[in-house]
């Protein structure tokens, strides 16, 4: 049956159903570093300030993903239960949640604006009215992107990662036609700047969830999506299934960013360049990361289907064919960072400074990329076993030390010591993890069938 992932060969299948969603990734990556590349050409301080929104953007990801992991989490083991009225069940409140949530987290952004710019404490007012201008618009309209993530999710609790990449690429190619238009403003156009990169963003938003959503109506059959209603009631118990695996996994999005918002502050200290680097250096990472989250949903909707039916050998085989791909990704990540920074960092930065800090945090942060994408591919498999919770707590926990260690770090080797608090707390976190999950289904071992 199409979309089943508890037959077959386990590499085969993974492999199938991991490809589209990585590359779907890496289209969320040239989303970024698109924006990045294009607002560059306007300077450090443009920079600084589309960082401050692209902060809060970061933090909404983390609620959003409440509705979709735990609509794919429980999609994914109903799935496999072969309960399929309970899946569309969960479909359809995912969906309202994410509905919900999005339009609640764009009314904050757009009441307390100024309050929420203000904490970071940038100076310069160039980057203050990129910041202004950029959240705006791309925080005030985050609905779009609430239920883009949580439909990615549903798909590919289905096994299906096919629609979602071709919605991000057609996406994509929107975006990549709309940034140069709209940051720049060439021949007749007007120059919008950082206004015109959320423009080009949320457009591209837009087109993708309604794609995503064309293909459930024009699907005859087989979707959990399908006949789903917006405005109908929520069933209490679907609505506690989805809180349950998903209120841990936000916590720890939303935790997770917080804390850099916190250590975004200690970075300014050091100058717009030095925000800048730290934003746009995020944005070189999310060539690993978002290639091994990526990885990491798809190994979540196979785990959460072996795990309803009760495979468990297909589990652990599925996680360790997993924990070699994106092991060997990692490493190739860390040489690119390690070995090229500059001629990397030349393609964002043009200023001497901006050039120089970004080497600096290139080479520091390269060698933690391996562990990071082994920490993001384990998360997605101890979600598909429902531990959220679990990868909360080591999550919050880890990434916290990143506050005193940056403090200590700081005071003593300046800006290098807190790139290093956030290279050292990640190589921590992927040896935990993995350790971590061959104990959990070690324990579980009995449990095959």
């Amino acid at each position: 049956m199409e979309g089943n992932l508890t037959q077959g060969p386990i590499l085969k299948t993974l492999t199938k159903l991991a490809l589209p969603i990585m590359a779907s990734s890496f289209l969320g990556t040239l989303y970024n570093i698109t924006d990045m590349a294009w607002i560059g050409q306007l300077g450090s301080k443009a920079v600084a300030g589309v960082g401050v929104g692209g902060m809060y953007i970061w933090l909404s990801q983390g609620l959003a993903s409440m509705a979709r992991m735990g609509g794919q989490v429980q999609v994914a083991q109903c799935i496999g239960r072969g309960d399929r009225e309970a899946a569309r069940g969960y479909a359809q409140t995912a969906v309202q949640l994410a509905t919900v949530l999005g339009l609640a987290f764009s009314a904050i952004c757009v009441i307390f604006l100024h309050p929420l710019v203000d904490f970071f404490k940038l100076t310069d007012p160039e980057a203050l009215d990129a910041a202004f201008s950029y959240t705006r618009v791309a925080c005030g309209l985050l609905v779009f992107s609430f239920l883009t993530l949580t439909l990615t999710g549903l798909y590919t609790a289905q096994g299906d990662s096919k629609t979602p990449f071709v919605a991000n690429l057609i996406g994509l190619v929107t975006n990549m036609i709309l940034d140069p238009v709209l940051i720049l403003g060439p021949g007749p156009f007007p120059k919008l700047g950082a206004m015109g990169a959320a423009i080009a963003t949320v457009t591209a938003q837009f087109i993708v969830m309604g794609i995503m959503i064309l293909g459930v109506v024009l699907r005859q059959n087989g979707n959990v999506l399908k006949g789903i209603r917006l405005f109908a009631k929520p069933q209490v118990e679907y609505v506690n299934g989805i809180c349950k695996i998903g209120i841990p996994t936000a916590l720890q999005g939303m935790a997770y960013c917080a804390i850099s918002m916190v250590l975004t502050r200690m970075v300014s200290a050091f100058g717009s360049a030095a925000v800048a680097v730290q934003r746009v250096g995020g944005q070189i990472e999310s060539v690993s990361w978002n290639t091994a989250d990526g990885f990491g949903a798809a190994l979540n909707a196979f785990i959460g289907q072996n795990y309803g039916a009760g495979k468990m050998d297909r589990v652990r085989k599925g996680y360790r064919a997993s924990l070699w791909t994106v092991g060997v990704w990692g490493v190739l990540i860390t040489l690119t960072f390690v070995l090229l920074p500059e001629p990397i960092a030349k393609i964002f930065f043009y200023e001497p400074e901006a050039i120089a800090i970004a080497v600096g945090y290139l080479i520091i942060i390269g060698f933690c990329e391996g562990f990071m994408c082994e920490e993001l591919m384990t998360v997605g498999a101890l979600s598909g076993l429902g531990r959220t919770r679990l990868c909360s707590v080591i999550s919050i926990t880890f990434t916290s030390a990143r506050i005193p260690l940056a403090i200590l770090l700081g005071g003593r080797m300046g800006l290098t010591g807190i790139w290093w608090a956030f290279s050292s707390t990640s190589i921590a976190k992927g040896i935990v993890f993995v350790l971590t999950f061959f104990y959990i289904t070690r324990e579980t071992r009995n449990s095959t069938v």
